[in-house]
């Protein structure tokens, strides 16, 4: 039967002890996009939005938000990140701004919370920057792609 770690058996929430752990190398990569109106698409590409550089910030907002991710997620280990790749990729077939992040550590425990709070910050910050002409923007199909590391090893959709 599979448990969920973070309820104790009387029904508590707790966080996990993973200080029997090994420290070991861990990654995890997570994507996601968000749908928009074309001519937003073409203003946040050309440069021409009046907020500035729209992926330039939403870069810097996706890593902010890995790094603070303990302080979002309750139950989440605060972890030292050693990398934090975000990829922001404008697909005018959807309409849309396509983001990846990848984070790694050497820790106990695995940096996918980490991974998944980056793409939808950046996602949210994008929308922030453009709501003002395009309020029917959709965040979508964010997901873990994969993990390495830790007891579990790999893990890939």
């Amino acid at each position: 039967m599979i448990k969920l770690t973070h309820l104790k058996e009387s029904g508590e929430a707790h966080m996990v002890d993973v200080g029997a752990k090994d420290v070991t190398s861990r990654e995890a990569v997570a994507e996601g996009l968000i749908r928009m109106q074309a001519e937003t698409l073409r203003l946040i590409v050309e440069g021409g939005h009046k907020k500035g550089d729209v992926l330039a910030v939403a870069r810097v907002a996706g890593i902010m938000a890995a790094k603070k991710t303990a302080e979002l997620i309750p139950l989440c280990h605060a972890i030292a990140l050693t990398a934090v790749d975000i990829e922001l990729t404008a697909d005018e077939t959807k309409s849309a701004v396509y983001c990846r992040a990848t984070v790694r550590t050497q820790a106990r425990t695995g940096v996918e919370m980490e991974a998944l709070a980056a793409v939808e910050i950046a996602l949210l910050t994008i929308y922030d920057m453009c709501k003002g002409i395009d309020r029917g923007m959709t965040l979508t199909d964010i997901g873990l792609v994969s993990k390495t590391g830790g007891r579990s090893g790999q893990w890939h959709r």
